[in-house]
């Protein structure tokens, strides 16, 4: 084991050389984007495989969908074989003027992170895997399969299709998907619980047209008002989801420090926690409803008059336990039933739905992948968390591969800011999680 986990640490500079190429292909699959660079992403990590000595490397897709890269080490006799999973593809940038650097897709390293937008979120999963095998000397002790996709960020619209149309291709004993955090730098953590989500447009209509505010207001309500009140139903006073029929999962032992979560969130002083329960119940295991953005006059250019329509983009995050085509009955029933004043309802559910997971973290390659954290982090045992966000593909992969053991785990922590402006990677913990992948595999195989 000492010799595996010098090779990962002799590995680990040409390993972030490649890792920043990477993150300088700016591979957004955001519909009106250009998608060369999702392209050149695919050819970039397929060459990659290619020279860490995969048997066969290529590209796979559905009917449009981005390229996933496919890569294939055949088991040496009586091993199994295990799936890596991670994805190449990266969220948009948003707002330039809050990075602190003038290019995202450019890494800056600052006190020990490095800094970009998919550096984390999941480049460094693909390049944790890679690791892993160069360490071997594309040798590996177990067969390994690897599934590189490429529109992960865009909800994976054509994934299940491909995963079902590869299924017996893709089938493995043991799968592994690099696309979560761990519990601090310092604690590493598997992932067995994961939220679900769903997305509804919710559009509240009035009349037929707009009319003068001052000579119809009063008895005659406008949609503005009335959408607001119908999203105000959505939370009791405490802060909780208020619909009816929604599933809360059960909670975690593991709590977050009150004071560290305010500063990760970037909270403002004296603004309060909703909900109640531990806050890690609250983000892992309950319910939660978000109004993403409502289409109606802008504050600068409204006229003073009585809106007909309004209409809200509305997510909610699913607890374990719940499925999404409850929690559409649920919502649209809930909205249907609160309409103020009478108004015309309509809820219309937008795709990209996904299911929540749990993962039974019990059996042998459960007890393997805890032996490999606990060597790498020196001693430190792993915990097992939840996450609030959604990969919705991890329900997916129960269901296709139900003999396997999934086991997700991820290169991020607390301070990484997937999604968000000054992406970053902690190079410390990077080497941790390459260095605990090539030890699984090794575990695995004995």
């Amino acid at each position: 084991m000492s010799d595996v986990v010098n090779a990962v640490r002799a590995a680990m500079p040409a390993v972030r050389i490649d890792l920043e190429a990477l993150v300088r292909i700016p591979a957004v699959a955001f519909e009106g984007l250009d998608h060369e660079p999702v392209r050149r992403g695919a050819d970039a990590v397929q060459r990659l495989l290619t020279d860490a000595g995969a048997s066969e490397t290529r590209q796979i897709r559905h009917g449009e969908g981005q390229p996933s890269v496919y890569a294939h080490f055949p088991a040496p006799a009586g091993q199994p074989t295990v799936l890596l999973y991670a994805h190449q593809d990266v969220q948009p940038v948003g707002d330039l003027a809050r990075w602190d650097q003038p290019d995202p897709f450019e890494v800056v390293e600052r006190n020990g992170r490095l800094y970009g937008r998919g550096v984390a979120d999941d480049k460094a999963g693909v390049m944790a895997h890679i690791a892993a095998l160069r360490a071997y000397g594309g040798k590996p002790p177990v067969g390994v399969k690897l599934f590189i996709e490429g529109e992960e960020e865009f909800g994976s619209p054509t994934l299940e299709a491909l995963l079902r149309e590869h299924r017996e291709t893709l089938s493995a004993d043991v799968v592994v998907i690099a696309d979560s955090t761990n519990w601090r730098t310092e604690v590493p953590a598997l992932t067995t619980t994961l939220r679900g989500v769903i997305n509804v447009y919710v559009e509240v209509a009035t009349a037929t047209g707009a009319v003068h505010s001052g000579i119809f207001g009063g008895p005659v309500p406008d949609a503005l008002t009335a959408l607001a009140r119908l999203m105000a139903t959505l939370h009791d006073d405490a802060g909780d989801v208020a619909v009816a029929g929604l599933v809360t999962g059960r909670g975690s032992d593991l709590d977050y420090d009150e004071a560290s979560l305010r500063e990760e969130a970037g909270m403002l002083e004296g603004t309060e926690f909703i909900g109640t329960g531990r806050l890690t119940e609250r983000m892992w295991s309950k319910p939660t409803a978000t109004v993403l953005g409502i289409d109606c006059p802008g504050a600068a250019e409204a006229a003073n008059a009585l809106q007909p329509t309004a209409r809200a983009k509305v997510s909610f995050r699913l607890a374990p336990g719940d499925s999404a085509a409850n929690a559409v009955k649920a919502v649209s029933a809930h909205f249907e039933a609160n309409a103020p004043w009478g108004a015309r309802v309509t809820v219309t559910p937008e795709g990209g739905a996904g299911d929540p997971s749990a993962i039974d973290s019990t059996g042998p390659a459960f007890d393997a992948a805890r032996a490999a954290f606990a060597e790498a982090w020196d001693g430190t045992a792993p915990v097992e968390i939840g996450i609030g966000g959604s990969i919705p593909m991890i329900a997916t992969f129960q269901e296709l591969f139900p003999e396997a053991a999934i086991l997700v785990t991820g290169v991020e922590d607390q301070y990484s800011n997937p999604h968000g402006p000054n992406e970053s990677l902690d190079l410390g913990m990077f080497e941790r999680v390459c260095v605990a992948e090539a030890l699984l595999l090794a575990k695995l195989a004995n």
